[in-house]
């Protein structure tokens, strides 16, 4: 089933095989077994292509949740074996990684050294896709700030970790440098540059500049792909922009073309916490890694939530 899945996706019987992990030759067969087994014909094959039948098309699609639904089963029965070993596919967000990932790898190495940690940086709709899809396990990104600790919304449940600050980020000159009382009003005249398209830091700044009254939307002639070329943006007097304050020390410190300006409370923040498919088999396991990573985060410039 697994094979006849990948041929399924891929039309190619070459490229599925190497997804699957096998020669082409036993792929074919391991196809042929499963058509023999439901005494129908799942593909027509060709000396150009691979069509699915109308059987195959309707197969295809059972078969995914069937080999979906046999990982959950493997998935459970590993945890209750021996918790934390084996594999975890960790999903982490552009704008987390590089300022947190630290912490986490740390922390795993310490506490769980039998368990194998994979990490998968990409924007949080892609890792949600990849979460519900099976391909991720566990997700670190933003999530919503008044979400209730164990709602499961659209089959993904998150638990919170911590609350952070935004901080403006400004030229040397600015007048605003060194402030710490900025109003979010503040917002409303300033050339404020953002992420491209895609990144939740972009949703996250427009939502804080709609908050603070702005009404005028903020010109994308200028972005940048991550935070490091944002600050070399502000750096040369293109604008100023919002950072989270998990990434000033590894961003602006050693620049000494850049200030940072701090919000009067309640200054705008952002929520980061962990994600899993709702009912997942490790549930519990990674409710026991969460409170991990809290305590571990605390000498970071954040607010866990407990």
């Amino acid at each position: 089933m697994r094979a006849f899945a990948a041929v399924a996706e891929c039309l190619h019987f070459r490229e599925a095989a190497a997804e699957v992990g096998v020669s082409q030759p036993a792929l074919s067969g391991a196809v042929a077994a499963l058509e023999e087994s439901l005494g129908v014909k799942l593909l027509e094959r060709t000396t150009r292509r691979v069509v699915l039948s109308p059987a195959g098309e309707r197969v295809a699609a059972r078969a995914r949740e069937v080999l979906d639904a046999m990982g959950e089963l493997v998935e459970e029965a590993e945890a209750a074996r021996a918790p934390f070993t084996g594999t975890l596919r960790l999903g982490v967000i552009p704008t987390c990684a590089p300022y947190l990932l630290p912490t986490v790898l740390r922390l795993v190495h310490d506490r769980y050294p039998t368990l194998e940690l994979q990490v998968n940086e990409e924007q949080t709709d892609s890792l949600l896709d990849g979460l519900l899809a099976g391909r991720l396990d566990l997700l670190l990104l933003a999530v919503p700030p008044d979400a209730p600790h164990t709602e499961a919304a659209h089959g993904v449940e998150t638990m919170p970790l911590f609350d952070e600050d935004f901080v403006l980020v400004t030229p040397r000159a600015h007048e605003l440098a060194g402030r710490t009382d900025l109003p979010r009003e503040t917002l409303r005249g300033l050339d404020l540059l953002l992420l491209d398209e895609g990144h939740c830091l972009r949703r996250q700044a427009l939502e804080v500049c709609r908050e603070a009254g702005r009404t005028d939307g903020v010109p994308a002639a200028t972005s940048a792909a991550g935070l490091s070329t944002l600050v070399q943006l502000v750096a040369g007097g293109l604008g100023v922009t919002l950072l989270p304050r998990t990434s000033l020390h590894v961003e602006t410190e050693r620049n000494e073309l850049l200030a940072t300006a701090s919000f009067a409370d309640p200054a705008p923040s952002r929520r980061i916490g962990l994600a899993m498919r709702a009912g997942a088999a490790r549930r519990q396991e990674f409710a026991i890694l969460a409170k991990g990573l809290r305590e571990a985060m605390r000498p970071l410039p954040v607010r866990p939530v407990e």
